[in-house]
């Protein structure tokens, strides 16, 4: 039996450090950022790296690290990308229970810019393409199921997994997207309905409740009544909320030197689903999941600087991570 089984993308992942500028765009609602390139020049790429990616792969190996006996459910495309993705997997003591399919892996480009900021390029290819009937259930005996973001056939995977989690006693973690986030609460609902613990950014709250720029209070108690015992919502350098029903707390995010943002929520929420898992402590795996964060932000690429259980431990140790009480 697995400890626990990510579902979710694979994507061969290509880092390209760039000389973008970054530019602010106001509207009368609003104000974005933007990274910015002169129409029809040529530009040196500086640096180019390729890892695998992709939030299934991404917190299948920060589990595995974190001492868990991890499963990697997805689908992945009958080519060389997908050779890596599987070899990269198995040397991280995850075990592959997916599907290869005839799509084309999925794919990544992510531009960095001189701000430490990043736009991500995207192809789902074969990501868009698992289906409940091709997975082996027999493969399926988990303690804990863990849920990033799934687009069109694999989304109906998604509910059909949550109502297979229902009927055999298999807790759901799930970290939606911005786009199904965007879906809002009705679409999500199969899902949400068996989920144990729910972690997502501030922006993703407020749009899965169809709310704009909603308070800590109004967000966790409306993503609460929706069924899950936790509720954990991120909020980039400013911090982490979190709810249990009970007790609400607020953790202020710690200085760190940012040098690459890819792959840190999904290092915050295999964190904290790990810290859970083997303490059962809910401040406990708030802190798992901050010193996790912090590593991957402080290092180029998604996976390559997730922790271990001792470092994590150490990490914590070392350093004061605050506590403060919220009343929601």
């Amino acid at each position: 039996m697995f400890d626990i089984i990510t579902v979710g993308s694979a994507t061969m992942d290509v880092f390209a450090d760039t000389d973008s500028e970054l530019i602010k765009i106001k509207t009368s609602h609003s104000e974005e950022d933007f990274l910015a390139y002169p129409a029809g020049a040529k530009l040196i790429v500086k640096n180019l790296t390729f890892s695998s990616g992709g939030g299934g792969t991404n917190t299948a190996v920060s589990f595995s690290r974190l001492g868990l006996k991890t499963g990697y459910l997805g689908e992945v495309g009958r080519d060389e990308s997908g050779d890596r993705i599987l070899r990269e997997l198995a040397k991280e003591k995850v075990k592959f229970i997916g599907t290869r399919g005839s799509e084309i892996s999925g794919y990544s480009i992510i531009l960095d810019s001189i701000e430490d900021d990043r736009t991500i390029l995207t192809y789902k290819g074969a990501n868009d393409h698992l289906h409940f009937s091709e997975i082996r259930k027999p493969v399926l005996r988990a303690k804990w199921f863990y849920f990033s973001s799934m687009m069109n056939d694999s989304y109906r995977t998604l509910e059909q997994l949550a109502d297979f989690a229902k009927k055999h006693g298999i807790k759901v973690a799930f970290n939606p997207s911005n786009y199904l986030a965007s879906k809002g609460k009705n679409f999500l609902k199969k899902v949400i309905d068996n989920t144990t613990a729910l972690v997502l950014n501030k922006e993703e709250a407020n749009l899965v409740l169809g709310l704009v720029n909603a308070d800590y209070h109004m967000l966790l108690r409306g993503l609460h009544l929706l069924g899950p015992q936790y509720v954990i919502i991120t909020d980039g350098k400013v911090g982490v909320y979190a709810y249990d029903g009970k007790e609400a707390w607020f953790v202020p995010s710690r200085p760190v030197k940012i040098i690459e943002t890819t792959g840190a929520g999904d290092a915050y929420a295999s964190g904290f689903v790990s810290g859970l898992i083997k303490t059962g402590d809910f401040k406990t795996a708030m802190k798992v999941g901050m010193v996790n964060a912090e590593a991957v932000l402080t290092h180029k690429g998604a996976k390559k600087s997730l922790l271990s259980w001792k470092m994590a431990m150490s990490a914590i140790r070392k350093g004061r991570i605050s506590f403060h009480h919220l009343h929601v």
